[in-house]
C-alpha cells in the first residue's frame, strides 16, 4: 500500500495502553502485557524520533513503566540508526537477517543495497550494548533459499564477535506466493 503517514509518538504509546485497558475491562480478564516488540508495520527506526519519544513513555516510570529488557525495537538494518539508537535508550534490538550471504539477501532485504551485510555485521559488533544485552537476529526460513545446512554454518560464522541470539522463523506460506514453509526437520 506503500507509505500513507508515520504515526506520532502518541499513537505509537496509546497502542499498549488500549490493549492492556481491553483486558482489564474484559469480564474475563487476562494476562497484563509484559513484552513490547516494534516491528511489522514498516520499518520503526524510519520514523526514529517518535519511536523514541514513544519509547520514553513506555518506559518512564510515571507513565507505562515498561522495563528496557522487555521492550525489542526490530529493524531491517538501517545502520546509522541502529547506533543513534543503542546510544539513546537501552531497549533490546532485533534485525531481520533472513540470509546468509550478501546476494541472498539482496533478493529478500532490499536495504542490503543501501547497507550491505559486512557493514550490518560491523555495525552490530560495534554496537554501545550495555552489559548482558544480546542482539536478536530474526531469520526466516524459506525451503530451498536459506536453510541448507551450509546457511546454518554462515550464519554461525556471521555471528561471530557478535553478541548475539538467533530466532529461527519458519515462513508462513502464503498461497499468492511460490515461497514455501521448510519441514519441520530441517
Amino acid at each position: 500500500l506503500g507509505l500513507k503517514r508515520n504515526l506520532t509518538p502518541a499513537e505509537i504509546a496509546l497502542q499498549p495502553m488500549l490493549v492492556q485497558q481491553d483486558i482489564e475491562d474484559d469480564p474475563a480478564g487476562g494476562p497484563r502485557i509484559t513484552n513490547i516488540v516494534m516491528m511489522g508495520m514498516g520499518e520503526p527506526l524510519h520514523n526514529f524520533d517518535h519511536v523514541v519519544t514513544a519509547l520514553g513513555v513506555m518506559l518512564d516510570e510515571e507513565a507505562l513503566n515498561f522495563s528496557h529488557r522487555r521492550v525489542t525495537v526490530s529493524t531491517v538494518g538501517l545502520v546509522p540508526r541502529m547506533k543513534k539508537l543503542a546510544e539513546t535508550l537501552p531497549v533490546n534490538i532485533a534485525v531481520s537477517l533472513n540470509a546468509s550471504t550478501e546476494a541472498q539477501r539482496r533478493q529478500v532485504m532490499p536495504v542490503t543495497l543501501k547497507y550491505s551485510m559486512v557493514e550490518l555485521m560491523q555495525a552490530c559488533r560495534e554496537l554501545p550494548l550495555p552489559a548482558g544485552k544480546r542482539i536478536t537476529f530474526e531469520y526466516v526460513m524459506m525451503a530451498g533459499f536459506n536453510d541448507a545446512m551450509e546457511d546454518a554454518a554462515r550464519i554461525h560464522d556471521l555471528m561471530q564477535g557478535v553478541p548475539a541470539k538467533v530466532n529461527l522463523i519458519p515462513y508462513n506460506e502464503n498461497p499468492d506466493r511460490d515461497i514455501r514453509r521448510p519441514t519441520d526437520e530441517r
